[in-house]
C-alpha cells in the first residue's frame, strides 16, 4: 500500500501560540494530546495560578510600595515576569479548553499507525528511525516525540506494518517503509 502526503501548511500562527514556540492547532482540529501530556499542561497551568503567580504579585506589591517605581528593578521585572505569567496561564486555558485526551493504550497490539503509536520506519537508503505520534504541545523531535499534524506523521497514519508510504519532501518525493508499530500496555 503506498500513501502520499503534501508538506505544504496553510495556517498562520496565532501571537500567543507562536510567543512559545508552539505551533498552531489547524483549524477545524482539536487539540490530540495523550493524557500524560494533559496532566502536564494542567499541572503548570495550577502551578502558576497556585504558586508562580502569587509569589510575583506579592514582589510587586511590596515593590510598588517603596516609592519611586520608574527605577525600582523589583517591580519593573515583576510586571514584565506577571504579564508572561499571566500569557502562559491564557495559552495553557485556550490548549486546554480545546484538547481531546486519547489513550493510545486502546491501540496495544494493533499493527496500524494512529495517534500515540510508536512507529519503527525506514527510508529508501535503509536508514532507521523511530518516533512517537503525539500531540501538539507534547513533541520533542530531538526525543522521536513528533506532532500527529507533522508531515512524517501523517504520512504514517492509518498505514500498517509492512506499509510503504511516500513522504513528500523539500527534496522530492521519499518511501519509507514501516518496520515496527507499538502502542503502551493498558493501565
Amino acid at each position: 500500500m503506498k500513501q502520499s502526503i503534501d508538506t505544504s501548511s496553510t495556517s498562520a500562527p496565532d501571537d500567543e501560540e507562536d510567543s512559545f514556540g508552539a505551533p498552531p492547532i489547524p483549524a477545524g482540529s482539536k487539540n490530540y494530546m495523550t493524557p500524560q501530556g494533559h496532566l502536564r499542561m494542567k499541572n503548570e497551568l495550577l502551578h502558576l495560578i497556585d504558586v508562580e503567580r502569587p509569589e510575583v504579585v506579592q514582589t510587586v506589591s511590596w515593590a510598588a510600595s517603596n516609592g519611586d517605581r520608574s527605577e525600582n528593578g523589583d517591580y519593573i521585572y515583576g510586571k514584565r515576569r506577571l504579564r508572561q505569567i499571566d500569557s502562559r496561564i491564557r495559552f495553557l486555558t485556550k490548549r486546554l479548553d480545546l484538547a481531546e485526551v486519547v489513550d493510545p493504550s486502546v491501540h496495544h497490539g494493533s499493527d496500524q499507525v494512529f495517534f500515540g503509536a510508536t512507529v519503527r520506519y525506514a527510508n529508501q537508503d535503509g536508514e532507521e528511525q523511530t518516533v512517537t505520534i503525539l500531540g501538539i504541545d507534547e513533541f520533542d523531535p530531538l526525543n522521536g516525540k513528533i506532532s500527529w499534524i507533522s508531515p512524517v506523521a501523517r504520512a504514517l497514519t492509518k498505514a500498517r506494518e509492512g506499509d510503504t508510504v511516500m513522504l513528500r519532501t523539500p527534496g522530492g518525493l521519499e518511501e519509507l517503509e514501516i518496520l515496527e508499530v507499538s502502542y503502551p500496555p493498558p493501565a
